[in-house]
C-alpha cells in the first residue's frame, strides 16, 4: 500500500509544501507570504496558525483529501546537536523548537506544524536531518582556542540525501562507504562521510572553509581581530559582513554564480576580477575536499557534488580536474529537500530504520 506524505518546509517569507505518494511527487507549491503579513507577528512562533491555515486552505483548493495522508514531515529546526536520522516529533522536541533554545528560525515551525496537522489526523509526524546534525569525531571539535570550538552546522539534509542516493544507485549501503559531500549554494559545506557518519566538515556558516556567494568562509584570524577592534563596525555589522555580505557579495556585489558568469562573459576590467573570484572559489572548495580526503586517510569511494552551483559546468569541471586523483566525482545539481524529507519518513514507515527519539540524545 502506498504511503502518502505531506512535506512542510518553512522559510522566512514562504512555506514550501509537497504531497508525495511513496517517492513520487503528486504536486508541490511554494506558498509565499508578503512581508507586510509576516511583520504582523512579533516572532516566528506567532506565525504558526497563520501558516497552518494557508497550508490547509491550499490543500482544500486542490481538492486533496487530507484523510488520505499517512504521515506529515517537517523541516528540522535549530535543535540541540543530534545524530543524523528521522526523528519522531515528540513533546520534548516541540518544547525546544517553541522555546527557541538554540535560536529563532522559520525552520523551527516545520516540526511544530507537522505535529499539529499529524495529531489532527491521527497519523505520525517526523523531522529529518536538521542542520544541527552532529556526528563529528572528538578531535575534529578542537579549533586552536578552547573558547571557539568547531561545531557541526551544515547542509545535512541535502548532503545525507545525495550520499544515500549515490549508494542506492550503485546497489551499495551508505553505511559501508567513505564519501566526501560537497554542497555549493548560498553557503558551502564540505564533509567527510565515514561509514554513514559525518565525522568532520567545513561549514561556511560558522566562518569555516571555502567562501560562498554570501559567506566569507575561513579568514585570517589576526586580520579579523584587528577589523573587529578597529571601531569601524558594530558586532552586528561584523556578523553581517561575514555571513550575508561576504564571499561573492563582498567582491562583486552579487550572490549569484550565474551573474558572475555574465560579468566574465561581458569582458572588461570587472570581468578580470570576477574570473579571479571564480578561480579562488574553485581553489578553496578543492582545498576543502583535499582536507576531507586526509580525514578519511585517502580511502575515498566517491566525491559527491550538489547544490545550485553544481549546475555550472565550468565550476564542476575545475573541481573535477583538481580532485579526481582522490576519487571519482558524481554530480547531483540542485537540491530536492522535499523529496529528501519524504524519503526520511519512508525509511521509518517501511521499517528500513527506526525513528530516532530526541529525548534519548544526551
Amino acid at each position: 500500500m502506498a504511503i502518502t506524505s505531506l512535506i512542510i518546509n518553512p522559510g522566512s517569507t514562504s512555506t514550501k509544501i509537497g504531497i508525495f505518494e511513496d517517492e513520487e511527487l503528486l504536486f508541490d507549491e511554494t506558498l509565499r507570504h508578503a512581508t507586510s503579513e509576516i511583520e504582523k507577528y512579533p516572532n516566528v512562533l506567532a506565525q504558526k496558525d497563520f501558516r497552518k491555515d494557508i497550508i490547509v486552505n491550499f490543500l482544500k483548493e486542490k481538492n486533496f483529501d487530507m484523510k488520505k495522508l499517512s504521515v506529515v514531515v517537517g523541516r528540522g529546526g535549530l535543535l540541540k546537536p543530534i545524530p543524523g536520522g528521522t526523528y519522531a516529533v515528540t513533546d520534548d522536541l516541540i518544547e525546544d523548537l517553541k522555546g527557541n533554545k538554540r535560536g529563532e528560525h522559520a525552520s523551527n515551525l516545520g516540526g511544530i506544524l507537522a505535529r499539529e496537522i499529524g495529531d489532527s489526523l491521527g497519523i505520525p509526524s517526523y523531522i529529518v536531518d536538521p542542520v544541527v546534525v552532529d556526528e563529528m569525531m572528538p578531535e575534529a571539535r578542537l579549533s586552536g582556542l578552547p573558547e571557539t570550538p568547531r561545531v557541526s552546522i551544515f547542509h545535512a539534509l541535502n548532503q545525507k540525501a545525495v550520499t544515500r542516493r549515490y549508494a542506492k544507485e550503485k546497489g551499495l549501503k551508505y553505511e559501508d562507504l567513505n564519501l566526501i559531500g560537497v554542497h555549493m549554494g548560498g553557503g558551502v559545506s564540505v564533509a567527510a562521510h565515514r561509514k554513514g557518519k559525518v565525522v568532520d566538515l567545513f561549514s561556511a556558516l560558522d566562518g569555516d572553509g571555502a567562501m560562498s556567494p554570501e559567506r566569507a568562509g575561513g579568514l585570517p584570524s589576526l586580520s579579523i581581530v584587528k577589523l573587529c577592534c578597529s571601531g569601524q563596525y558594530t558586532p552586528e555589522q561584523m556578523v553581517k559582513k561575514v555571513v550575508g555580505n561576504g564571499g561573492f557579495n563582498a567582491y562583486l556585489g552579487t550572490n549569484d554564480m550565474r551573474e558572475v558568469e555574465s560579468i566574465i562573459d561581458a569582458g572588461g576590467e570587472k570581468a578580470e576580477e570576477a574570473a579571479l573570484v571564480k578561480k579562488a572559489f574553485i581553489l578553496q572548495v578543492t582545498k576543502d575536499i583535499g582536507a576531507m580526503a586526509a580525514v578519511l586517510k585517502g580511502q575515498v569511494d566517491q566525491i559527491i557534488v550538489t547544490g545550485g552551483i553544481a549546475y555550472d559546468k565550468s565550476v564542476t569541471d575545475g573541481i573535477i580536474e583538481a580532485v579526481s586523483f582522490i576519487a571519482p566525482v558524481t554530480l547531483y545539481p540542485g537540491e530536492d529537500e522535499l523529496l529528501a524529507l519524504a524519503q526520511g519518513a519512508l525509511r521509518v514507515m517501511r521499517n528500513e530504520e527506526k525513528a530516532m527519539v530526541y529525548g534519548d540524545i544526551k
